[in-house]
């Protein structure tokens, strides 16, 4: 059965940290344990590690780490600072702030489909366009436990002997960083969510002093992180979500020496909008600012819908303004009102406008800004206006649209209001090049698909995540590394589970439990990667680069170490990386 929460899980779609972190020393804190645990001074405060000695190799986690002053009050819809002050009491990390979540009604639609109700017999979330109609304000659920705004934390988790190892031998260089962005539509999600990385740490071991440091940050959501559009913009940061993922990228290159770890040696990994939030990265700027806070990515499932349009985004400011008008009983009219709201009237707001979002969509994600995001990534990477000194690992997986496609689309019109709902900026000529051209009403067996659900499957796979994933491997040469995951039945997200796999063959992935071969060679690919800059490693198949023949390396039992042409590697990718449709 594929739960709500496990298919939102899977939706997934500045300056230095601080001058006094510069001045940061580490001391150890005297406990009641035998041995006392490591405290890490930031200049700005004090944070204690908690051990996990259950395992072989043990490790240290330095919890809650503040990476940025908390986003309230002025400070809020603004890109994040860094901390200031002072802080002299020890944080030992307790609790698990998230921020602010939502949930878009038709996934609720999406469930009952997925677990077999009829058509005729589901909840229609909307007509025309695919609004999600019947949902109220009464259906909006209480904050969950540790929401707050002041969310903006990140997790060190490091070996002990990787920690330790700076005392043994001081000429000896940092360990490998692996930093997690979390997917979830943008909307949803937080740094412990995917799951814990001990099995990865583990699966990083090769010696007593050798391993991975693994960092996972939080990021503002929804309206709180992607807010956008002229008006907005005058008094707000657009896109602020990929400006806390920054500063917390920028925060790993300033401290996480202090943790064992060595700054040039960092790679991102993301899934779904956590991979997306990495191509905007990679694209940051359009590459005018030099090279980014990271040395290489590992990008899995990168997508997010694309929002263009200043008519897009200054549409969503507007419904997000009268929402608020309305749970505030006031007019809340700019930004400064905005701000002036109470923390429950925000994330009531917050959730009322993405749980009315058209099917497939969750209204908030990253837009075209005209600064962080110039352009769509896509179209920087086709330009060469990126980062191009990183090395790259990829990977999609095969049904990755099924959950997004919309069971109530029947024909070419349906397909077409389904759409516009979708990206409501565009144009009325590619709408016919593609339901015409790109993707036919032609169920012969002769393109990827043979239904119309199918159909709108795979646009919505090729659009929104895969083509992403073929423009990556050609901006950086085909010298990439690119898995095609296809464990049936290969939905968006499922993917996850595997990289965070501890061992637990029962632990339900989309209604399958996980197979644990299949979850220790992607393991082995991702922690060989981010040591060596490749995947390969003896005791697994050998993963070959992309390359000029589009390899891609098959994620699947019983056929690990085979590999396929890439199934993005045709004419519609390339018509969705030239942007024509805007």
């Amino acid at each position: 059965m594929v739960r709500v929460s496990a298919l939102f899980g899977a939706v997934a779609l500045a300056t230095a940290a601080t001058a006094a972190a510069v001045q940061a020393k580490v001391t150890v804190t005297k406990t009641s344990c035998p041995t006392p645990l490591p405290t890490v001074d930031l200049g700005y405060g004090l944070w204690s590690a908690s051990i996990n000695d259950t395992g072989k190799h043990p490790y240290y986690t330095f919890g809650n780490i503040r990476y940025a002053a908390p986003p309230v009050g002025d400070l809020r819809f603004r890109a994040p600072v860094p901390p200031t002050g002072r802080n002299k009491t020890v944080n030992n990390g307790a609790g698990n702030p998230i921020c602010p979540q939502a949930n878009p009604a038709w996934l609720l639609t999406a469930q009952a489909f997925l677990t077999g109700t009829p058509i005729e017999n589901l909840t229609r979330p909307g007509s025309g366009s695919g609004s999600g109609g019947g949902f109220s304000l009464a259906d909006i659920p209480k904050p969950g436990p540790g929401t707050t705004e002041d969310c903006l934390f990140l997790d060190v988790y490091t070996p002990k002997s990787i920690y330790e190892a700076p005392k043994k031998n001081p000429k000896k260089g940092g360990a490998p960083v692996l930093v997690w962005i979390y997917g979830g539509g943008y909307t949803a999600g937080s740094k412990t969510g995917s799951g814990n990385p001990a099995t990865l740490l583990d699966s990083a071991r090769d010696g007593d002093e050798k391993g991975i440091i693994f960092v996972a940050l939080n990021y503002r959501l929804g309206m709180f992180g992607w807010l956008s559009g002229p008006t907005y913009q005058a008094s707000g940061t657009a896109n602020i979500g990929l400006h806390d993922q920054r500063l917390a990228l920028e925060w790993v290159q300033t401290n996480i020496h202090l943790f064992g770890g060595d700054p040039n040696r960092v790679t991102v990994i993301g899934e779904s909008a956590g991979g997306g939030s990495i191509m905007h990265q990679i694209t940051a700027y359009g590459g005018l600012k030099g090279k980014v806070p990271f040395q290489q990515a590992i990008a899995q499932s990168p997508g997010w819908v694309p929002s263009p349009s200043n008519y897009q985004n200054e549409a969503v400011f507007e419904k997000t303004l009268s929402f608020a008008s309305l749970i505030a009983q006031k007019q809340v009219a700019t930004v400064d009102d905005l701000r002036n709201l109470t923390a429950e009237q925000l994330y009531y707001t917050n959730y009322a406008v993405t749980g009315l979002s058209n099917y497939g969509t969750f209204t908030y994600g990253p837009t075209v800004d005209g600064d962080f995001a110039p352009k769509l990534p896509a179209e920087l990477l086709l330009h060469g206006q990126f980062d191009k000194s990183l090395k790259v690992m990829l990977g999609h997986n095969s049904e990755e649209g099924f959950l997004f496609a919309s069971p109530f689309v029947t024909n070419d019109t349906t397909l077409k209001e389904y759409l516009q709902g979708s990206v409501p900026a565009i144009l009325p000529s590619a709408l016919d090049t593609i339901v015409t051209d790109l993707y036919p009403p032609n169920f012969d067996g002769s393109l990827p698909y043979t239904t119309q659900l199918s159909r709108t499957s795979v646009l919505v796979s090729e659009s929104v995540f895969t083509c992403n994933t073929r423009a990556l491997d050609l901006a950086y040469g085909n010298n990439t590394y690119s898995y095609y995951f296809s464990v049936p039945p290969g939905l968006h997200g499922e993917d996850v589970a595997y990289t965070f796999f501890n061992g637990d063959t029962t632990t339900p992935n989309q209604g399958l439990p996980v197979d644990r071969t299949v979850a220790e060679a992607l393991q082995d690919y991702i922690t060989s990667f981010t040591m060596n800059g490749n995947p390969n490693e003896e005791g697994v198949p050998f993963f070959p680069l992309y390359g000029g023949n589009s390899s891609t390396q098959v994620i699947n039992i019983g056929k690990l170490g085979t590999q396929i042409t890439d199934t993005t590697a045709n004419a519609r990718c390339a018509w969705w990386q030239k942007a024509l449709y805007y």
